[in-house]
């Protein structure tokens, strides 16, 4: 038969474009913890619930009371199926399974018969090899028998195997003797535990290779999170438009030449305190107006301190979420796990056709794995491009004054379309907000700095003609005149200083600028 077998793990079936060829035979191997137990009892139980195929479970080491409590603490009703006669537990021995397939009676595979198995756990493959080791047994041939006699039966079996260092490991024979081969890992970071999953082969299909996370949770089992960075498929018709959609923000919108093009990624830098997610929420709030479906991801803040802020400025996010205008999703920056969060994300996203989404800051994403940021990144940008949703990623720079790169690890620009800087200037002494927009593509920016203040509404741009701040203060130098936030190193003094030094001129006896004190 050509058809697959669903395993019935959620998420895995995915990863193997929908399930296993029939009559493979599979083998799952990791350290102790890592769940293979688990993941094989819901490989049989949701067979025989969701599939009408019913299954045993060869057990050597686990009773029967010890698995039903296991089944029950999933909500699975494994002593239903039990008594239905769809599941079968077999408590045994590795010596007498392994001379019940030497012998010629047979009645282990008799059993199956009677019972209509389809599917079979043997939880685990390491007891037999070891008692066939300390008792001088061919365990190459048993192997070979217990894998073509089942195969005859039309079971698909299941094997698990420990791998420990402290333990012999599964041998490249037995590797070769599967079809499938699936490898679980167990690892503690941060006195946390991760849980990853990677299909090592698989006979006769194709499947999605790496390392996917997984975790076992409640009344689901085994739950697989496919790698996110494999998700998307950029393609050569991927949509495009050219509708703008407003910032929220006339003047910024001007900066932009009209707007952000609908379906494009907008980066927002600048150091905490800035304005970034009042300017999100500026450009969320007019979204919504204009008839969009939109989501604030939040990684900084929860939604009760981001409503509270944001009504201090007139923004009602409360009154949004309840007419199911605006989604807010929280996550916590200290359990979070990448696949997760894009599984989690995705699934918001088209079930509510959400077309307009703020993450609030990806620099939690660096914090939580800055080998995988970039590609994380890219693989939500081409998620968010390939439905027309128009995203901004807002990333706190850790610059005080002025921007030398992004990030770190991301470097520059390639992810987006838009570059948004919005910053501290200080101009005489004192500290002042400033915008700049360096990068729009397909438009004519303006290649300008602005200055702005946070209120009502929102980010505020003043007139290059109003120098007044906050506290009352006149610089003494225009802020048109300060030189860009784009500067690798950002000094303190005066242009009008740094060009006379350059230029081996005295300094200018007006210029009354605070400089660098000498150490």
């Amino acid at each position: 038969m050509n058809d697959k077998v669903k395993t019935g793990i959620v998420g895995l079936d995915e990863i193997l474009h929908g399930g296993i060829p029939r009559n493979n035979n599979l083998i799952v191997e990791g350290p102790p913890g890592s769940g293979k137990t688990t993941l094989g009892l819901g490989f049989i139980y949701h067979g025989a619930r969701d599939h009408d195929e019913p299954g045993a479970i060869v057990s050597f080491e686990l009773d029967s009371a010890k698995l039903l409590r296991d089944a029950a603490g999933f909500d699975w009703d494994l002593q239903g199926m039990i008594d239905q006669g769809k599941i079968k537990i077999i408590q045994t021995s590795p010596a007498v399974l392994l001379s019940e397939f030497r012998s010629q009676d047979g009645a282990f595979a008799a059993s199956l018969v009677a019972m209509g198995a389809r599917r079979l756990l043997i939880d685990g493959l390491t007891p037999m090899r070891l008692y066939a080791e300390v008792n001088d047994m061919p365990f190459r041939e048993d192997v070979h028998l217990l894998i073509e006699g089942l195969t005859r039966l039309g079971v698909t079996t299941m094997v698990t195997a420990e791998k420990d260092e402290s333990l012999t490991g599964v041998s490249a024979h037995e590797r070769f003797v599967f079809d499938t081969i699936i490898s679980l890992t167990r690892e503690e970071m941060r006195r946390r535990v991760h849980r990853r999953l990677a299909v090592m082969k698989s006979r006769g299909q194709d499947f999605i290779g790496g390392s996917h996370t997984m975790r076992i949770e409640p009344a689901v089992g085994v739950h697989v999170y496919r790698r996110a960075q494999s998700r998307p498929v950029a393609s050569v018709d991927q949509p495009t438009s050219e509708e703008r959609l407003s910032t929220g923000s006339p003047a910024i919108d001007k900066m932009m030449d009209g707007g952000i093009y609908k379906g494009s990624v907008t980066l927002v830098s600048g150091i905490s305190g800035t304005g970034k997610t009042v300017l999100s929420v500026q450009f969320l709030t007019e979204a919504i107006r204009t008839g969009h479906k939109a989501m604030l991801v939040s990684l900084d803040e929860h939604p009760a301190q981001l409503m509270r802020n944001a009504r201090s400025l007139g923004f009602d996010l409360q009154g949004q979420v309840d007419r199911g205008e605006l989604f807010i999703h929280y996550e916590s920056p200290l359990e979070l796990e990448l696949d997760v969060h894009f599984e989690r994300i995705v699934r918001l996203v088209e079930e509510q056709r959400i077309d307009c989404v703020v993450f609030d800051s990806i620099a939690v994403y660096e914090m939580t794995s800055r080998s995988e940021v970039a590609d994380y990144l890219y693989a939500l940008a081409t998620f968010f491009k390939n439905r027309l949703a128009t995203t901004l990623f807002n990333y706190e720079s850790p610059e005080l004054l002025g921007v030398s790169q992004i990030s770190e690890e991301l470097k520059g620009s390639h992810l987006v379309d838009n570059i948004i800087l919005l910053n501290y200037v200080e101009v005489s002494t004192v500290l002042r907000r400033a915008i700049a927009v360096p990068k729009v593509r397909g438009s004519r920016n303006l290649q300008v700095t602005r200055e702005y203040t946070i209120g009502e509404g929102g980010l505020l741009l003043l007139d290059e003609s109003d120098d007044a701040t906050q506290s009352g203060a006149v610089p003494q130098l225009p802020f048109s005149s300060y030189y860009g936030l784009l500067s690798r190193s950002p000094s303190r003094q005066s242009p009008l200083i740094e060009g006379a030094v350059a230029k081996g001129k005295p300094m200018p006896e007006s210029a009354d600028l605070p400089t660098e004190t000498p150490e």
